[in-house]
């Protein structure tokens, strides 16, 4: 249903059900969107829904045959000054699951989790999802599942030969802005991680992290 509101509601969502509704979700649907109809989503499904009189609750209509486009990638980042552009992006790509990794040159290591959920969900209610990727706690370099991996690989721009083939590898890693240091490099090509290139130039963490993810897609 193009421009109806789409809002995230969470899991077990039913139809007939009436359930309390945010100040701010009453706000944009009467005075922002001036209306009072719109489609809810939480746990792969999406359900249609009205508003009622009272501004305080919604019922919850019928189930639409609308399907997940979610994909089941997860991508691995470093913490990144400009992380709500990344998080965005990635996001709209379908991504399910969203792991921080703390590499030696990464900077931002202070996290704003309420921030990230509140991103996360704003790009899945614009870009069609009925999930929002699942934010998960900070792991160390060490932990990443390296065998199972692809890499953003800045190397591929000076010319080092990278695979052309990522069949059935569903986690991505994006580094800091200051790339991955000559011992992390060392260290996920000792342990079979495979290096993924994005062109010629050398891109910001940012941008590098939906390239990446559209290079697994494919």
């Amino acid at each position: 249903m193009k421009n109806v509101p789409r809002i995230f509601i969470g899991q077990n969502i039913e139809s007939g059900n009436i359930i309390p509704v945010d100040k701010s979700v009453a706000h944009y649907l009467s005075h922002v969107m001036r209306r009072n109809d719109c489609l809810v989503f939480g746990d792969g499904n999406e359900y249609s829904a009205t508003l009622n009189a009272d501004g305080k609750t919604m019922k919850i209509g019928e189930k639409t045959d609308h399907t997940d486009p979610s994909g089941d990638i997860t991508l691995y980042f470093a913490p990144i000054k400009r992380l709500d552009d990344m998080l965005n992006m990635a996001t709209q790509m379908g991504v399910a699951k969203l792991v921080p990794v703390i590499t030696e040159r990464t900077v931002a290591q202070h996290i704003n989790w309420k921030r990230m959920k509140k991103i996360v969900i704003e790009a899945s209610e614009q870009s069609n999802r009925n999930s929002v990727p699942e934010i998960i706690a900070p792991i160390k370099f060490a932990d990443l599942p390296f065998s199972d991996l692809v890499f953003a690989d800045e190397r591929a721009a000076y010319g080092h030969k990278l695979p052309s083939e990522y069949k059935n590898i569903k986690n991505v890693l994006v580094g800091p802005e200051g790339g991955f240091s000559d011992k992390e490099f060392e260290v996920l090509d000792k342990n079979g991680a495979k290096g993924l290139s994005l062109g010629k130039t050398i891109l910001r963490a940012e941008l590098a992290a939906p390239i990446a993810i559209s290079r697994v897609l494919k």
